[in-house]
């Protein structure tokens, strides 16, 4: 939030305090024509109904100061109205929170260290760590059960845009990844994306038409650069191998031709900042998923 955004709400925030404690104060003040307390008023309701003086009770209205009270209190100390006596901020708590949980909890990541990822694959202490910074990491995008949706890799079946050796895949979660496909509809036109379209379903032993299939072959050198002339990609650029059949955002006709037409960006971000031991257990723990075994 903007410093301008911040006075604008500290403002508005204090004057609906302070008109709560105006309307509370001028409520309980006594009227010249105020009949004593408990006593009933001059206003009859359906002939018969009579309203008593029951003023709020003092301890109701203490309550409500007090409030009020504790309220600029907390402006005070807290940045409601400046920065705060306390000097407190979401940063500061942060980095100490940070920081109080890598003492706690790097001993042990730290019993970990130095093993081989693969060896750590097969230890059932290492992968229970790593199942746990899975589940707070990486589902949200991989899915609890790591299966991945469109646009997100499954994690399961040991296909790979970078490659599922350990070093890949520590690489890939240390620096992220980004992966992007341009666009060929403008340059293709609507008949050379069909044409395309149906080279590559083709190549993974999808029917289609042998003569759409032909002229999308002549069309396929577009693409030969990425994913190799074979179709069999290039894990050094992320680029999929078009012929296992395995599908990053679906091998529906419709979707390969909306792939080929707009192009697509996937990009998975950097976690650096889970430090060696973590990544390592990680990684050990999405190498056990393809390796079952």
């Amino acid at each position: 939030m903007s410093p301008l955004a911040r006075t604008i709400v500290a403002i508005v925030t204090s004057l609906n305090v302070l008109a709560c404690a105006w309307l509370i104060w001028w409520t309980a003040l006594k009227r010249p024509d105020e009949v004593a307390e408990g006593a009933v008023k001059n206003h009859v309701w359906d002939g018969d109904l009579r309203e008593r003086n029951s003023p709020m009770p003092r301890w109701w209205l203490i309550l409500f100061f007090l409030t009020i009270g504790f309220a600029f209190l907390y402006f005070l100390l807290y940045p409601g109205i400046g920065r705060g006596l306390l000097g407190w901020s979401e940063d500061r708590q942060y980095r100490e929170e940070m920081t109080s949980a890598q003492r706690q909890y790097a001993p042990i990541y730290a019993a970990f260290a130095g093993r081989n990822i693969v060896e750590l694959a097969k230890d059932p202490k290492a992968l229970a760590l790593g199942h746990s910074l899975f589940a707070n990491t990486c589902i949200n995008c991989h899915g609890s059960d790591a299966r991945g949706a469109p646009g997100f890799p499954d994690l399961t079946d040991n296909d790979w845009l970078y490659g599922g050796a350990p070093e890949n895949i520590v690489q890939s979660i240390t620096q992220g990844r980004e992966g992007i496909m341009p666009p060929l509809g403008a340059t293709l036109g609507a008949q050379g994306v069909d044409e395309l379209v149906a080279y590559v379903l083709t190549l993974s032993g999808r029917p289609a038409p042998a003569d759409k299939a032909a002229a999308g072959k002549e069309r396929f050198v577009l693409c030969a650069a990425c994913h190799g002339a074979d179709g069999k990609g290039n894990q050094m650029i992320g680029a999929k191998d078009l012929t296992d059949n395995i599908w990053l955002y679906g091998g529906s006709p419709a979707t390969l031709r909306k792939t080929i037409m707009e192009g697509r960006h996937g990009k998975m971000p950097a976690h650096q900042w889970l430090g060696e031991d973590r990544i390592r257990l990680l990684a050990a723990y999405v190498y056990s998923l393809s390796h079952q075994q």
